[in-house]
């Protein structure tokens, strides 16, 4: 069968969840889980032109949610660890060619590429990890989450995932970005390509990203331009019981263009005294 059958019955089995007892849909589902954990489809695909839109395909989240109700509950059992879950865990990452710390786990559905480095840490089905990334310790990379090739996401970062409803964008971080320790980016938020965020910056869909590098400010929401650098701010909010200051995030200048992405980024630190 190819991946336009295998979503015509996905997508029934979504609408109708009884069509999972027919064994040829049950192995449509398994199919679609399969060509996501080899890389094969993806939940998104990045657009052919810079700056253009991602193209969500829903069915194949509608296959990841299926997917949960065809599984059992089992016991888990890797050297001195013990699970219990209806997911098993990635396996082959030295045939992979991935680097995987102890005790990083990586979710069977998830797809991580060759040359990519997870210290211990998560990352959940439907996610795809590119080359050379780097997903630091105690980083977490939330269902479905695109994380682009040659990104840093620094310790403690949290990549939330967005599998539900399965028509929404996941969360997005461009190639060559750096997420600062400690960072949070949820709700479908795209960070784009090269951009640099500060540590503790907390990013979700209603977040208001103010730039104010220029002599006005030019608001942004749910998406980060690219080569953007970017720390925690606030601004002063009226509530019924006074004025108090509620979180932004900053943009406060440009990485540089450069074919040196390294060099780029440390310069950027450098010219905007940025924490990461």
């Amino acid at each position: 069968m190819t991946h336009s059958d295998d979503r015509t019955l996905v997508h029934a089995a979504y609408a109708d969840r009884t069509r999972l007892a027919d064994p040829v849909t049950a192995e449509a589902v398994r199919r679609t889980l399969d060509a996501l954990d080899r890389g094969v489809l993806r939940v998104a695909s990045p657009p052919v032109d810079e700056g253009g839109a991602w193209e969500v395909h829903a069915w194949v989240k509608e296959a990841v949610l299926l997917y949960f109700g065809l599984q059992a509950m089992a016991a888990i059992e890797i050297g001195p660890f013990d699970f219990h879950d209806k997911i098993p865990l990635k396996r082959g990452h030295a045939e992979a060619g991935v680097r995987v710390v102890p005790p990083a786990v990586v979710r069977y559905g998830a797809y991580v590429e060759r040359g990519a480095v997870l210290m211990p840490s998560y990352v959940n089905i439907g996610a795809w990890v590119g080359a050379g990334t780097m997903v630091d310790t105690w980083a977490t990379v939330g269902s479905c989450a695109q994380i682009g090739r040659h990104v840093h996401l620094s310790g403690g970062v949290g990549i939330g995932g967005v599998l539900e409803p399965p028509g929404a964008t996941p969360v997005i971080v461009e190639d060559g970005a750096f997420i600062g320790s400690r960072c949070v980016v949820v709700e479908g938020v795209r960070v784009g390509r090269e951009a640099v965020l500060g540590a503790g910056v907390v990013l979700a869909a209603s977040t208001r990203i103010i730039d104010v590098s220029g002599a006005t400010p030019v608001e942004h929401r749910g998406a980060v331009p690219a080569r953007s650098v970017v720390i925690p701010g606030s601004v002063p909010k009226a509530f019924p019981a006074g004025t108090y200051h509620v979180p932004v995030a900053l943009i406060i200048g440009r990485r540089t263009a450069s074919t040196d992405t390294k060099t780029s980024l440390n310069q950027a630190l450098r010219d905007f005294d940025v924490q990461v």
